[in-house]
């Protein structure tokens, strides 16, 4: 296998269809360790590319024995590197070797006690009991040659098993997830103990690899069109954009008529005056809205939203002569959610508009420097290249605004309603300091109506949801309950200062089963 040395050292993670791969990422990543993911069938081509010490086989839905088990190069086994097989990807690498998967007696779904026989390996320095999250309907009933136990549930005699001389492990849990208590240490092991993969991963070296990247991409004269909503990702992604190309870099920030409260100044300031950016203001208030008239299917909205949003930059980028390229500040969430994961097997959650939202006739070319990253480390990024915490801190906005958070159709009414009632909420948080530990809060507009009473007289209004969770990635998250005191500021606040809503409800719900955005 031939690797290339000015990569960074790192991991293959094949996607067998989990909704769980982007866990794996962000736990490796955690670890300091560079990784890509790829499915089955570019499994190959990315590992021959990388720079590689280790390869991870993701868990998934399938049987091995199935007709749509995923067909997994077995030259995968071959590459003289440590494999490492969760739940789906532990059977198939013994089925493989020689081993026996068969449809367990027991199936096992949530938490399970391991008990460990062998402190070795993946579970170095982890002897004794120790709570996994378990999910499989089938199980090995045999193992290959050359592999042992290292531990086992009631049920499952071969919970952890493992070939230390080759570097081959198998975990029928998921230690990617935050139920099993000791999850991720036992992935450092196999990193660092079992792979020997460098902690090396860096902020910095990540900005050098993608200006060098992009710089490639566009050439010396190629000029990028960037879609700048003031949000952390499209700020670091202007960032390191114009370090790339420098005044090729034209930003365009577009009022759509979905903006937060004072989202367009702050833009302008910040952009235009601070980092001295060539950026166009484009008012598109009447076109955005014009479009979404009547509209009330969520992955609709998002559609038309991403239409006009591109019919916009392709206008803008007439301007220039060489404005080939379309900039964006897509993070792998957007992708998971959107699309299959690097071409695999897993569930579309929703579709972004940077991402689904696109035309297969887009005649700019994807500049996208964020693309595999989480959002966790695009802060990180943006701490590094000397952002405002402002910036770098202030919570995720979604592409298409407040459009998936005004539930039914979108008009200019009642996106100035949400407006003042989502400022309310955000400005009594930020004062209250409650801030620091969330992920998001704010509001959304129901399509219910209700009855109430002001001053003795009937009132007929609508219904604002306070919306707050916390969360590391956005892939999954809790609802946070706030103080008391701090409830009631804002409820009454929203139904003294902003005529047409008359009642507030508190959204306790997390993610998974709903998602974050309420479409």
């Amino acid at each position: 296998m031939t690797q290339t040395n000015d990569i960074p050292r790192g991991i293959l993670i094949v996607d067998l269809g989990t909704q769980y791969a982007q866990l794996i990422a962000r736990r490796v990543r955690e670890a300091r360790v560079w990784c890509e993911i790829a499915p089955p069938h570019l499994a190959m081509e990315r590992a021959e590319a990388m720079n590689l010490c280790g390869v991870i086989l993701s868990g998934g839905p399938a049987s091995v024995y199935g007709d749509d088990a995923p067909d997994i190069p077995e030259e995968i086994l071959a590459l003289g590197v440590p494999v490492l097989g969760i739940c789906y990807g532990m059977q198939w690498m013994c089925q493989h070797l020689g081993g026996q998967v068969d449809a367990a007696d027991a199936r096992e779904f949530g938490r399970a006690s391991i008990q460990v026989q062998k402190a070795a390996g993946v579970l170095d320095s982890i002897d004794g009991s120790t709570v996994v999250w378990m999910s499989h309907g089938d199980s090995v009933a045999k193992v290959p040659e050359g592999f042992e136990t290292y531990a086992s549930t009631e049920s499952c005699p071969f919970a952890v098993v493992g070939d230390e001389s080759r570097g081959f492990f198998g975990l029928q849990f998921h230690p990617e997830v935050t139920h099993s208590v000791r999850g991720r240490e036992i992935i450092e092991n196999f990193l660092s103990r079992v792979c020997e993969a460098p902690a090396d991963w860096r902020p910095g070296s990540i900005v050098e690899r993608e200006i060098e990247k992009v710089h490639t991409l566009v050439g010396e004269t190629g000029e990028i069109v960037l879609g700048l909503s003031g949000g952390v990702d499209s700020s670091v992604a202007a960032v390191i954009l114009q370090k790339a190309v420098g005044e090729r870099l034209h930003c365009v920030f577009v009022d759509n008529g979905l903006l937060r409260h004072g989202e367009r100044q702050a833009v302008e300031d910040l952009f235009g005056g601070h980092f001295h950016m060539d950026l166009t203001v484009v008012d598109a208030r009447e076109e955005f809205l014009g479009a979404l008239a009547g509209i009330s299917d969520p992955e609709q909205k998002r559609k038309v939203i991403g239409k006009v949003f591109v019919d916009v930059f392709r206008r803008e980028a007439t301007r220039f002569s060489n404005a080939k390229f379309l900039g964006q500040g897509t993070l792998y969430p957007d992708v998971i959610e959107s699309i299959p994961a690097h071409g695999g097997a897993t569930h579309v959650i929703k579709s972004h508009h940077n991402v689904g939202g696109l035309p297969e006739d887009l005649d700019m070319e994807l500049v996208e420097p964020l693309r595999e990253l989480f959002k966790d480390e695009v802060r990180e990024i943006g701490r590094h290249l000397g952002l405002a915490s402002a910036v770098v801190d202030r919570q995720p906005f979604p592409g298409p605004g407040l459009a998936v958070r005004i539930l039914g159709d979108i008009t200019e009414a009642k996106c100035d309603l949400l407006r003042r009632a989502d400022h309310i909420i955000t400005s009594e948080i930020e004062k209250s300091g409650e801030d620091k530990d969330l992920w998001q809060y704010f509001g959304v507009l129901l399509p219910t109506k209700s009855v109430g009473v002001m001053g003795d007289q009937r009132t007929y209004e609508n219904t604002c949801c306070l919306r707050v969770v916390s969360s590391e990635d956005a892939m999954t998250a809790d609802w946070a309950y706030l103080p008391h005191e701090l409830l009631q500021t804002i409820s009454s606040r929203i139904i003294n200062e902003v005529r047409g809503i008359n009642r507030v409800v508190l959204d306790i719900s997390s993610k998974p089963p709903a998602t974050i955005e309420w479409e």
